[in-house]
């Protein structure tokens, strides 16, 4: 594009519509996009949802915002049974990790190369990194690649915190996999964009991507902003996807761990698992547990935020950078979490939220603070400014926008070139 003002038409290739905004991935991506379709023309092209009702809603969405989709007639196989552990083994004989396998479909090719015959595209926007399998061998125009983790890293943490000796040795391998994948994907896609600079830098160095740029992820601060509520010490707080891996591990050394010390030492506090999705085990499992209550799905999480004294985050699994960090501090909600809970955010421990490593020293830490609330309730407060400061969405959208007008500037020259 010759001129940086006339409106852009971009393809985004995804998994399924990202509505409603229930998960940190669906939130990051509306947040973004929803902006930019009041100025130029967006295409979605990906799965339909496992929930068809979903689906419906989300298409309707997006229709009364300008955003043109376009569903794969494919749904995505589950993620449980004897076909899901025979899909896992066929995966053996493939170079492709599991999920890039799975969603490397010759149908979204087909899709992919039939809208690109039929229409003229300025950008194609990858929104996840398994999906620039499809774009990469395509000469469809220049396209960029939305890293919201270093995947690699993930199954190496999950690699390093699982403990049945046949399931470390399956994730090692898929964690290599993806190594290889990451490497070939950051190092030959015109463009990348991460979610924080820890993760510019770890694509940089580790697989030879010279061509990244960083947009944070954020939050609506004033749809976050603290609304006065008393909040009491002793409510904890857990807020995840629940059908994540590393939320789920995160819970379960919360249970097994955390939760059982705090009770020890301050039989007053009460933990509250707040997020979509979780599995029937779960449900059991809390049952069974003192002082415990999981909410699933619930449509507004703010009222937990304003009323919980601290929120917790355990992860010893992850990626990316936690967008319920920055709603818990815009919330002015403090947060104790562990240095992988909290990377690729431009907080300080001990200024804006409180680090811990171990169980037992998140354990301590809790019931420290709430018995005496008064020091880390200063650190949310510091943390909100920093929300409001750095990672606004507005800004955040504006930076994305710049990203694709600059790409899209290569189109004259990008074809037949990947």
């Amino acid at each position: 594009m010759d001129n940086v003002e006339k409106p852009m038409h971009v393809v985004i290739v995804d998994e399924e519509l990202p509505y409603p905004p229930n998960s940190g991935k669906r939130i990051r991506t509306l947040n973004l996009i929803l902006p930019l379709a009041r100025r130029h023309q967006i295409t979605y092209l990906c799965y339909p949802s496992a929930d068809a009702e979903e689906t419906r809603q989300a298409v309707a969405f997006f229709r009364q915002r300008g955003i043109e989709t376009i569903l794969v007639n494919r749904t995505l196989p589950g993620k449980s049974g004897p076909a899901f552990y025979g899909r896992l083994l066929w995966n053996l004989c493939s170079p492709l990790p599991y999920s890039v396998q799975l969603h490397n479909s010759a149908a979204l090719r087909r899709a992919i190369h039939n809208y690109a015959a039929a229409h003229d595209v300025d950008l194609w926007h990858c929104e996840w990194t398994p999906y620039g399998e499809s774009l990469r061998s395509l000469a469809c125009g220049p396209w960029i690649v939305m890293a919201h983790n270093v995947e690699s890293l993930i199954w190496q943490r999950y690699c390093e915190n699982e403990a049945n000796p046949l399931k470390r040795w399956y994730i090692k391998r898929q964690w290599r996999k993806f190594e290889r994948f990451e490497r070939r994907m950051f190092s030959t896609a015109p463009l990348t964009v991460a979610v924080s600079e820890s993760d510019s830098r770890l694509i940089r160095e580790q697989f030879g991507a010279d061509r990244v740029e960083v947009v944070d992820n954020g939050v609506d601060v004033a749809y976050f902003q603290p609304n006065g509520a008393v909040r009491d010490p002793s409510h904890l707080l857990f807020l995840g996807s629940l059908d994540w891996r590393p939320n789920l591990d995160a819970v379960e050394l919360l249970l097994n761990s955390v939760f059982p010390r705090v009770l020890a030492l301050q039989p007053s506090a009460r933990l509250s698992l707040v997020g979509r999705k979780p599995p029937a085990w779960l449900f059991e499992r809390v049952r069974a547990c003192r002082g415990v209550e999981l909410h699933a799905d619930v449509p507004d999480v703010r009222p937990f935020l304003h009323e919980c004294g601290l929120m917790v985050v355990p992860l010893r699994i992850g990626g990316g950078s936690r967008l319920k960090i920055l709603e818990a501090l815009a919330a002015e909600c403090p947060v104790v979490s562990t240095r992988i809970g909290a990377e690729g955010l431009r907080l300080t421990p001990g200024r804006h939220f409180v680090q811990t490593e171990t169980a037992d020293e998140m354990a301590v830490a809790l019931v420290e603070h709430i018995r005496n609330p008064s020091p880390i309730r200063q650190m949310a407060q510091a943390g909100r400014q920093v929300t409001v400061d750095q990672y606004d969405w507005p800004s955040l959208s504006a930076k994305l926008e710049a990203i694709w007008m600059k790409q899209a500037q290569t189109k004259s020259g990008s074809r037949g070139t990947h």
